[in-house]
């Protein structure tokens, strides 16, 4: 099987990691050792993540978000396929890279390309197929960041106001004195480690929070993002240098259930 290191650890790179190949989740029940479960806490764990991540509706509670009451957008097709195959460029190390060897050895399930309204690159490995949902995670900043945006110019939101103006529940938290500009800016001067090889990392505090690790027998922490908010504190003045957090998007997540 094929590998790539990083760190100087190695690890099965994008063709043998492929789900499919190694038959994560087939058959009716699946082989146990080929079993991937929420409660095991598996699921997050390479190479099992690949298939997770197209698969997360299957192993934890999800909403789907209503489109709203106008029509999908009918995206035109003017397939590049072939020329963006073959572009190559040089990567962070010199060496010469072809477009779809980065894809294997970057672990891309989907990516899809759009020039001027139409789709010109339209690709899925792993578990991904076109009709299947993949786990977001940190892209939602930007719809949150767009759409927040969108409300400030409106007038509809005042990003000179403090958070607990529209999130009377954080008063007293880290995000207590924070405006809503920083929160958008990523400013936001907050106590929260979010380092996913650390076990002890306030990130995973969160995730448990939030439904997105399980929640052990005996476990005594926040059992929700309501909960878990409010009990961040603030390591440092607001409005400083931009760090790039998850926790911020669960901030705005409570500006629009506010």
């Amino acid at each position: 099987m094929g590998t790539l290191e990083f760190d100087g650890v190695r690890y099965l790179d994008g063709h043998a990691s492929d789900p499919g190949v190694l038959g994560w989740m087939q058959g009716a029940p699946p082989r146990a050792d080929k079993q991937i479960t929420f409660e095991s806490d598996s699921f997050r764990n390479f190479p099992q993540i690949r298939w997770s991540l197209s698969h997360m509706r299957e192993l934890t509670a999800t909403v789907n978000v209503w489109r709203g009451a106008g029509a999908p957008s009918i995206l035109e097709h003017f397939d590049r396929t072939s020329e963006i195959d073959a572009l190559a460029f040089t990567d962070a190390n010199g060496h010469s890279r072809g477009f779809e060897e980065a894809l294997f050895e970057t672990y891309t399930d989907g990516i899809l390309v759009l020039h001027r309204g139409c789709i010109v690159y339209e690709r899925y490995l792993g578990a991904l197929e076109r009709h299947r949902p993949h786990a977001c995670h940190s892209v939602t900043k930007s719809y949150a960041g767009t759409l927040t945006a969108a409300f400030v110019h409106e007038g509809v939101l005042d990003d000179s106001k403090l958070i607990p103006y529209y999130l009377p529940e954080l008063h007293g938290s880290g995000w207590g004195d924070a405006t809503l500009r920083q929160v958008m800016d990523m400013q936001t001067g907050l106590a929260h480690t979010e380092v996913y090889a650390d076990e002890n990392s306030d990130l995973w505090e969160y995730a448990r929070a939030c439904g997105f690790r399980p929640q052990s027998a005996g476990y005594m922490g926040p059992r929700t993002v309501c909960d878990y908010l409010p009990t961040v504190h603030k390591n440092g003045p607001h409005g400083g240098p931009f760090d790039y957090l998850t926790l911020t998007r669960k901030c705005w997540r409570g500006l629009w259930r506010g």
